[in-house]
């Protein structure tokens, strides 16, 4: 490890997956690399960045506290929350980003279970916009407000577009942006990343004919779920009840299910599905295998979750203008795809071990230990999966279990979006407080819900 003002340029046994020679490279390419050598050079700016999206609770000079606490005799600078301030600034978004481009991709190998159908890597496509920002004016310049049943969100959010390889859910590519884009728009900006190996799966939102005719312009395959409403032309039957049709110019072959599920407790679920594919043999790729193959989709809502729900653990974000949001939202995927790294790589270590049963919890606690600690940052005892790989495998979970989802809202739009107009603008001090108690007799009566319930009185 380096000594003096590049001692806190780490990220404990992260800096495997961010070593000292990409961190330099990625500033170097981005012309971000300090002039002069300063109290705070820009590597330890950048592991200061990352390390916000670990401690996403945690204000910087605190942030900082955990960088340096087991750097004793290596004279770290302590900087003041300011200079720090000023340090993120000086870096910008570009370097961050830079590193994620370096670090994004495909993760496992060929033979690592559940990434491949037959031949094809499956990816998908998928768009978030449960990442909220801070409500001030320049973010809100930037990204505006999402429209809700009473008005407006109370927070502005961000739309995030990833393309992640569904097996071990790591991040391919990604763009954000205002929401009031379309999703396939900002799909379309991450078409140049598929290849022919790939089978993109896709949900009802990516089922137009033009975005569907750009997918397989890239030579790579789809399996996209149709709406229900949607006329097709029947141009030829196959043997397994699929049939060949077409979507706009392209040739594609469509496959309607009927699945019927039934819970433990007796009951049955039935739903149905209408697929389109440019999959046409339908004796290498059976209409079945292919109605079980699109449940993989959803693990690109497990990658949302990982994102917004563990890594963030609900926060909004602690920027408030937009160069920051950049700056922020690139060293979370950057993060992110660092630990999906880390544990593919492990789980990858015991054959036949699927990384869907690494835990991603397990993951970012054990990081943030190595961390504190400084421990790890140019080799462990372990010198094949680290503390990070060690622990994930030690803490495997159970194989996945079939389940029905209600998908109930658990986050409802607060219905307190709007200003009071007789409240004042900004919090004032209270200088005195007077209650008057009126009379049951003059006060005015306003009936109660279950009155009118009870009476019969039609509401207003």
């Amino acid at each position: 490890m380096a000594a003096g003002v590049f001692a806190p340029g780490h990220l404990g046994e992260l800096t495997w997956q961010v070593p000292f020679e990409l961190a330099d490279a990625v500033l170097a390419e981005t012309r971000t690399t300090e002039r002069r050598l300063r109290v705070l050079p820009s590597r330890a700016g950048a592991c200061f960045v990352l390390a916000l999206g670990l401690f996403a609770g945690l204000g910087y000079r605190n942030v900082w506290a955990k960088l340096t606490a087991a750097l004793d005799g290596l004279e770290p600078p302590a900087p003041s929350a300011r200079a720090l301030r000023d340090l993120r600034r000086r870096l910008g978004p570009a370097p961050l980003k830079a590193l994620f481009g370096v670090l994004a991709g495909p993760v496992a190998q060929p033979s690592t279970p559940g990434v491949m159908f037959g031949r094809y890597r499956t990816v998908a496509f998928d768009g978030c916009t449960s990442v909220k920002v801070p409500d001030t004016a320049r973010n809100r310049g930037w990204l505006g407000k999402m429209r809700a049943a009473l008005g407006v969100t109370g927070y502005p959010a961000v739309e995030l577009m990833t393309l992640a390889e569904t097996g071990t859910r790591a991040l391919i590519g990604a763009v954000f942006g205002p929401p009031a884009t379309g999703e396939t728009d900002y799909a379309r900006r991450l078409l140049h990343l598929l290849t022919p190996g790939m089978l993109v799966l896709a949900d009802r939102g990516f089922d137009g004919a033009a975005f569907l005719a750009e997918v397989a312009a890239t030579r790579a395959q789809f399996l996209v779920r149709l709406g229900s409403r949607r006329r097709l032309p029947v141009l030829a039957r196959l043997p397994d009840e699929s049939f060949l049709s077409r979507i706009g110019e392209l040739t594609v072959r469509v496959i309607e299910a009927r699945v019927t599920v039934t819970c433990a407790d007796g009951r049955t679920w039935t739903a149905s599905y209408r697929l389109a594919t440019t999959l046409a043999d339908h004796r290498r790729h059976p209409a079945a295998a292919l109605i079980r193959l699109y449940h993989e989709r959803w693990e690109h809502e497990v990658t949302y979750l990982a994102l917004r729900h563990t890594l963030l653990n609900g926060r909004v974000l602690r920027s408030r203008d937009p160069a920051g949001l950049q700056q922020e939202i690139w060293a979370l995927l950057a993060l992110y795809q660092a630990l999906r790294r880390a544990m593919v790589t492990a789980a990858e270590t015991i054959p036949g071990t699927d990384p869907d049963r690494a835990s991603f919890t397990i993951a970012l606690e054990t990081a943030k230990q190595t961390l504190i600690q400084a421990a790890g940052v140019v080799t462990s005892d372990d010198a094949l999966t680290g503390q990070i790989g060690g622990a994930v495998l030690n803490g495997l979970l159970e194989p996945r279990r079939p389940r029905v989802s209600v998908r109930k809202v658990k986050s409802p739009l607060s219905r307190w979006n709007k200003a009071d107009p007789h409240r004042p603008a900004r919090s004032s001090t209270v200088t005195s407080l007077a209650v008057t108690v009126s009379h049951p007799a003059t006060a005015p009566r306003t009936p109660a819900r279950r009155d009118r319930c009870l009476t019969g009185t039609p509401g207003p």
